[in-house]
């Protein structure tokens, strides 16, 4: 997408395989912040109270983005705060499934209630190797990472809708962190029950903003502990009739934040998911192809038919200072490297980073 890097000049300094840490800021919403901030500046009080109705703008376009009733929609200042509230308000003698080694924000809040948890591990066979415990340990809940933060793995498409189908009293939560903004998702056909996701990655709506969908019997699990002066919608009268998903917004939120998460739906929106989905799958599948005859991936992940936008590659602190000299912009984790492609990364950049490590494979070794 071609227009799209004129909108960040930094991707004309290097080659950016790290939106899994963190997405790019485009010339737009730079400019629609500042002119937020400015308006701020100049207009005091007026500004900012005349700027709350961008809550529930962004909700309603969330709700389209998603396929979401606006009125089951949370905004918290990041996933983990908002899942921190959610679960004080759950039976903490619930057995819960964790995947092993899924994002520390998912999993630690779970394990540090004391909740019944139990563990299977990520690889190859994941999605029987879930509905094989689900059964034999009637698990009451399953929580996980649509795609996983460290070596990009993903949740097969439909299997949650069918485990949920098989399980109608199973709750599902998940975390969709590093996966909205990559791929598309209609919420209501998902068989998700809970979906949180951090907007800073590839929504591309900067930090300090996230969200909470919430299915429609979603209600019965919880009874949320979190509560406050915004969650009354600032009236006094309501303390004892406060929505459930209000319960995750006890405090005042941030327009700029918010602001910025609705302005990048509407990028996102512009574009269209169908389009972005295409494009990052044909990168992913355009890099992992040029690493078959390799040892640079895990056996399971080119077992697997289907996986994220992101890998992790066999490498030590040698290949990634490597990857450093020549201006590729990746992270080191879960003891390899990390390296993936969003809508604004061209397959010339995906050539580019298998190009080097082909070369280095001839000096260093992909192995640690």
């Amino acid at each position: 997408m071609p227009w799209l890097r004129n909108e960040i000049p930094f991707l004309n300094t290097c080659t950016y395989a790290n939106t899994a840490a963190s997405g790019l800021l485009t010339r737009g919403l730079l400019e629609w912040r500042g002119a937020h901030d400015r308006a701020y500046f100049e207009g005091g009080s007026g500004m900012k109270m005349k700027s709350f109705e961008l809550f529930p703008e962004t909700k309603q376009n969330l709700s389209a983005f998603f396929n979401c009733p606006a009125d089951s929609i949370a905004l918290t200042p990041n996933f983990s705060i908002g899942l921190n509230f959610l679960l004080e308000g759950l039976d903490p003698g619930k057995r819960v499934l964790l995947l092993r080694g899924d994002y520390p924000s998912l999993n630690w809040p779970f394990e540090s209630r004391g909740f019944d948890t139990h563990y299977v591990a990520c690889g190859r066979d994941l999605e029987s190797d879930i509905r094989q415990a689900v059964s034999e340990k009637k698990i009451d809940i399953l929580a996980l990472s649509l795609v996983q933060w460290v070596n990009g793995l993903k949740i097969a498409p439909g299997f949650l809708n069918t485990l949920k189908k098989d399980h109608p009293y199973l709750l599902i939560l998940a975390d969709g962190t590093q996966f909205c903004g990559a791929f598309g998702l209609d919420f209501a056909k998902s068989g998700i029950d809970v979906l949180g996701a951090s907007g800073y990655k590839w929504m591309l709506g900067g930090f300090g903003n996230a969200f909470f969908l919430f299915g429609e019997s979603t209600e019965g699990y919880f009874n949320p502990r979190a509560t406050g002066y915004n969650a009354a919608g600032g009236d006094l009268e309501q303390q004892h009739h406060i929505g459930f998903p209000l319960h995750l917004e006890p405090g005042h939120l941030d327009s700029l934040n918010f602001g910025s998460l609705n302005y990048a739906l509407g990028q996102l929106a512009t574009i269209g998911m169908e389009a972005i989905e295409t494009h990052n799958r044909q990168l992913s599948a355009r890099f992992r192809e040029g690493l078959e005859d390799t040892l640079w991936l895990e056996p399971w992940v080119r077992e697997r038919p289907d996986h994220g936008t992101f890998f992790s590659i066999r490498g030590d602190q040698a290949l990634y200072e490597y990857l450093q000299k020549n201006q590729v912009v990746c992270a080191r984790r879960g003891g390899g490297i990390r390296l993936g492609f969003h809508l604004y990364n061209e397959q010339d950049e995906v050539d580019h980073i298998l190009e080097l490590l082909h070369k280095a494979a001839n000096k260093l070794s992909p192995c640690e």
